[in-house]
């Protein structure tokens, strides 16, 4: 245990009732945001900004798909003068939607931009900063010397929205953190929060209040600890401005819906948040229904079922704490989280079904092969596997078909809570036990103090579900009970779309503050095929294959949660921005094309950034970057540094693998 925070109220309301955190109302155009509004939903265009007609259409779609807000690249004063043409086509076409100019880098186009939209945004770590990846020692009379640079290239653009009653998003990314930030605080949450608050200081001095603020990453876990503790030091300097939500550079498909759902729906969980972007490497109008499902699941939440109150908090929710646990048959300790695969609502019939949980029979060699997404442990409830099992796959049981099977090696039985109670066996046999928050009675406690074998399947049946699961572990510590815990989610008629997001909620948001052992997810009644539209506004990008089984999805599903939680990595990330007016290249073509050569590389980390605003800074902690640095033109990164400057397009991504293979990186695929 790190230490106690006393007070929950430092971050929200309340870590067990649910409540959204109240803010400062700000207007932007004449779509309030903030206090008593509904979380609104907006995106950025991807079209050449000095292109009119194509920006103004692609706008219309975003607008049809569900944005409240548009957010248009204005790199240069060219780009930032020809948003009064968009906006002026945009309302002859009948469109008011607030539009938002995106700045980085260039005051003067912020000045020009701020006169004309509704809301400007400034990322801090650019606007009036340096980053060169230099550390800087600074003395006080340096930093302040610094701060004084700022606030004379910043105050004219908040003198002009202040006087033209423009909204200002103050957005700090992750990546882009200045190298002033970066010497005094490091790569930190922290560092994030005070990049933004020297901003938000310096409005303040000149009586300007019309605030949004940021704290992006693509790391989901950065990114929740930031936003949480810009509320800790927003309270403390009594402030309280509206919050914008958004796991940056998120990649696409079905990798991005989970990180961005993990991110975002993280800090909805707690109430926390006022609008929200998801950034996804597809066109932008498919953005907007992903952030409408993650957001519409709140509504109503605060109907939910009562749940115990806390007066403490046992975690430091700004840092990362992994509960400490026993270890038993390889699940808890110092293991990765173990994934559990549901096989007892379905028969099977040949060695061919388990394929669907990454083990592949080979009836030549007469040996098994499994892939990185292995599940651990197969559940069959009383159904029994008619061949031979593979060694090391652990098979999960109710208890009484485990006690009739006779053979127990590698086998384990599941207990309810009455059958636990009553359970009488040797403390040294590992058994799992199912249970509830409510059935955590005193007695199951004590007699679960003998039982340090005994693997917890926590489950829950609460509207407000991660909740009580979160309330569930805090007991844990409370009581100092080390057994490790498997988190378990149950869900019914439910379509696909909804699963990979409210999953990656419920599950992601316990993982990535230590809690969990295992995972584990059952359905009932999933709809496979993915919705065209939830309602005749809205469109969904299609990515999934039609005949995967649903112990396959749910297989991928897991996996996908735990490498966007950075607790188990299985396959190759990419760091992949949602493109905009600044991207010198096909972003969408050039990702998959770089994916589908680089998608066997286990743990290895890809960035594709489309222009130099987010790389390399948006990288952060990415091994390789491919960045966009002119037209037709690649600069290739190892880590932060430029490896090849400026190279042909044509080639770029053969010459990334080859620096790939000449760090030993390299493995051919199967």
């Amino acid at each position: 245990m790190i230490g106690t925070i006393t007070s929950f109220k430092t971050y929200c309301n309340s870590l067990t009732s649910f409540s959204r955190y109240k803010t400062r109302e700000v207007y932007i155009g004449d779509v309030p945001l903030g206090g008593n509004n509904p979380i609104r939903i907006q995106s950025m265009t991807t079209t050449d900004t000095m292109d009119t007609i194509a920006t103004v259409e692609q706008t219309i779609r975003m607008v049809d798909a569900g944005c409240e807000y548009v957010r248009i690249t204005a790199p240069s004063k060219s780009e930032a003068q020809n948003l009064e043409e968009i906006k002026k086509e945009l309302r002859k076409r009948g469109y008011k939607v607030p539009l938002i100019a995106d700045i980085h880098f260039t005051p003067n186009a912020a000045e020009i931009a701020a006169r004309i939209v509704d809301k400007v945004r400034v990322n801090p770590g650019n606007y009036a900063d340096r980053k060169k990846f230099e550390t800087i020692e600074y003395t006080d009379n340096d930093y302040e010397s610094e701060l004084g640079r700022i606030r004379e290239k910043f105050s004219p653009l908040v003198k002009i929205c202040k006087e033209y009653g423009t909204a200002m998003r103050i957005g700090t990314n992750h990546g882009s953190l200045s190298d002033r930030i970066m010497s005094r605080y490091g790569d930190t949450p922290l560092g994030m929060v005070e990049s933004a608050l020297e901003f938000v200081r310096i409005c303040e001095d000149l009586n300007y209040y019309s605030i949004v603020l940021s704290m992006k990453a693509s790391n989901p876990q950065v990114m929740v600890q930031a936003y949480r503790l810009l509320i800790k030091k927003m309270e403390e300097e009594k402030m309280n401005y509206p919050l914008h939500l958004g796991v940056t550079e998120a990649g696409g498909g079905e990798d991005g819906r989970i990180k961005s759902a993990l991110g975002i729906g993280a800090l909805l969980e707690d109430g926390i948040g006022d609008t929200v972007r998801v950034s996804l490497t597809e066109d932008p109008e498919f953005e907007a229904p992903v952030a409408i499902m993650i957001v519409d699941r709140y509504k109503g939440r605060e109907n939910h079922a009562s749940i115990k109150s806390i007066e403490k908090i046992p975690i430091d929710p700004f840092n990362y704490f992994k509960r400490q646990t026993n270890e038993t048959v390889e699940i808890g300790g110092h293991n990765v989280p173990r994934v559990v695969a549901d096989f007892s609502k379905r028969e099977l019939k040949s060695y061919r079904d388990l394929s669907d949980a990454g083990y592949f029979y080979n009836e030549e060699s007469d040996k098994w092969n499994l892939n990185d997404m292995a599940a651990d442990y197969i559940f069959l409830g009383k159904n029994t596997a008619p061949f031979a099992i593979p060694n090391g796959l652990k098979i999960i049981y109710n208890y009484e078909s485990w006690i009739n099977k006779g053979n127990h090696d590698w086998s384990f039985p599941l207990f309810t809570t009455e059958e636990f109670m009553n359970y009488s066996g040797g403390n040294a046999q590992t058994i799992f036990a199912k249970i509830n928050f409510n059935d955590f009675s005193p007695n199951f406690i004590e007699k679960l103090k003998n039982y340090p074998s005994v693997v917890l399947v926590i489950e829950t049946s609460n509207l407000h579900g991660m909740a009580e699961q979160r309330r569930f572990y805090f007991d844990l510590l409370e009581k100092e009970i080390k057994n490790p815990v498997i988190l378990k989610r149950n869900y019914n008629n439910i379509n696909l779309d909804e699963l990979r997001l409210f999953a990656s909620t419920d599950l992601g948001t316990l993982l990535i503050d230590g809690f969990g052992d295992g995972v584990w997810i059952e359905v009932e009644n999933l709809n496979n095929t993915e919705l065209d539209s939830t309602s005749s506004k809205v469109y969904v990008k299609k990515f999934i294959r039609k005949n995967d089984s649903k112990e396959k999805i749910i297989n991928r599903i897991l996996f996908g949660i735990l490498q966007a939680a950075r607790t188990r990595i299985s396959k190759t990330e990419y760091i992949a921005c949602p493109s905009c007016g600044r991207t010198l290249f096909d972003l969408q073509e050039t990702t998959n094309m770089i994916r589908k050569k680089t998608e066997h590389l286990k743990g290895v980390k890809i960035a594709i950034m489309g222009c130099i605003v987010n790389g390399p800074g948006e990288m952060a902690d990415a091994d390789y970057g491919y960045v966009g640095s002119g037209i037709d033109k690649i600069t290739l990164y190892r880590g932060k540094d430029i490896v090849r400057r400026n190279i042909p397009a044509a080639g770029a991504v053969d010459s990334l693998i080859e620096i790939i293979k000449e760090d030993n990186n390299w493995i051919e695929s199967n």
